[in-house]
């Protein structure tokens, strides 16, 4: 009521997208008499994009969004080529494992745990390969692996040197 009472056009306000938004999160409150409408009250998440608005006035946020943009091509061939190692990964632990271990490695579905927690380097030891063939194809994979973090952790430090290079030659804002 507070919002609408300082508001400087009322109806504006009360058919702008938040005011939909404040409506629906305060009307279980005033409604719910034998009914229940708590899953309205979801929309009250609505209310923290107001705080995302913040965002443009942080200089250090500018300057990441302005570094993820500069590299956006690059990081989404990254994730496209990450998706495809992690498929034929799957497939090779597969190929190697299920014969050994029908009940770990049922499918190339169940082996794509295997390849995440192989690939992210988290080994969290729940389903490992027992065959030699499989423990070589997984330390060809733990290395990929390596490898895999340390290339956006480069194209990140790289393209935020450069903007903050360029945010010192122009100067403060």
């Amino acid at each position: 009521m507070l919002r609408l009472i300082v508001a400087d056009k009322k109806l504006r306000y009360i058919f702008s997208f938040y005011g939909l938004i404040d409506l629906a999160a305060i009307l279980p409150f005033y409604v719910a008499h034998g009914i229940d409408l708590r899953s309205i009250r979801i929309f009250r998440i609505f209310r923290l994009t107001r705080a995302f608005k913040m965002f443009k006035y942080n200089r250090a946020l500018q300057r990441f969004k302005d570094v993820f943009l500069s590299i956006k091509e690059e990081l989404i061939l990254f994730m496209i080529t990450t998706c495809f190692l992690l498929y034929l990964s799957a497939v090779g632990i597969y190929y190697f494992e299920n014969p050994a271990q029908p009940e770990q490695f049922k499918s190339v579905f169940h082996s794509l745990w295997w390849a995440v927690i192989t690939l992210t380097t988290v080994g969290y030891g729940d389903v490992y390969p027992i065959t030699v063939g499989g423990e070589i194809f997984t330390f060809v994979i733990l290395t990929i692996g390596l490898g895999l973090i340390a290339v956006p952790t480069g194209l990140i430090a790289s393209a935020l040197t450069k903007t903050l290079k360029s945010d010192d030659q122009n100067g403060p804002n």
